[in-house]
């Protein structure tokens, strides 16, 4: 059960779109025709740019690692339906976050659902890295992804404890691993010859 990348990225691609479209339609028009009817939709907005953001992100860290895989195989196959399964999730915290006005449950599993998000995109990346075990450049790139990874696992997890006494302070950290993977490093993008 071994093939190229193409089928497996436009699935993804697929879901990823679905799972934006859900989150916008959430979105719906202010109550009254006033700014107090618009900053009444303040928190279901701020939630759905958190989510998009990092969605986005999400879609194109996916596209560069499986831009680096040599083929697709069961682990990978498996580590990506795992991935789309915790973003699949993100519409419904997302929603019960904004609609909350963040309160400290909803804002825990929204940072939950980031951090198993986040678990489950590192099972990916390594997935593909023990593709390219013997490959010494590629290896040094996946250990730069890792820690980064590690990273946004680490922020992830401490938003998840922090939601339940400052749910104001757990959203920032969400937003932090979002502004580090923001703009790829260089290296990220091009990686090492295929």
């Amino acid at each position: 059960m071994e093939s190229g990348t193409s089928r497996l990225e436009a699935f993804s691609d697929g879901v990823i779109a679905i799972i934006i479209t859900i989150m916008v339609l959430e979105l719906r028009a202010p109550a009254t025709a006033d700014l107090h009817g618009l900053l009444q939709l303040a928190p279901v907005f701020l939630s759905y740019v958190l989510s998009f953001t990092i969605a986005a992100i999400y879609w194109i860290n996916h596209h560069q690692i499986l831009g680096l895989a040599r083929r697709v195989d069961a682990r990978v196959l498996w580590t990506n339906i795992n991935l789309l399964f915790w973003m699949s999730l993100m519409p419904l915290t997302t929603a019960w976050l904004g609609e909350s006005g963040a309160a400290p449950l909803p804002t825990a599993c929204y940072a939950g659902v980031a951090t198993l998000c986040g678990g489950s995109f590192f099972l990916l990346r390594d997935a593909i890295g023990r593709q390219r075990a013997e490959d010494p450049a590629f290896q040094a790139l996946n250990r730069q992804m890792a820690r980064k990874n590690f990273v946004a696992l680490a922020i992830y997890i401490s938003a998840t404890a922090c939601a339940l006494v400052a749910p104001a302070a757990s959203l920032v950290l969400c937003a932090l691993p979002a502004l580090m993977y923001f703009l790829p490093t260089r290296e990220s993008w091009e990686g090492p010859d295929r």
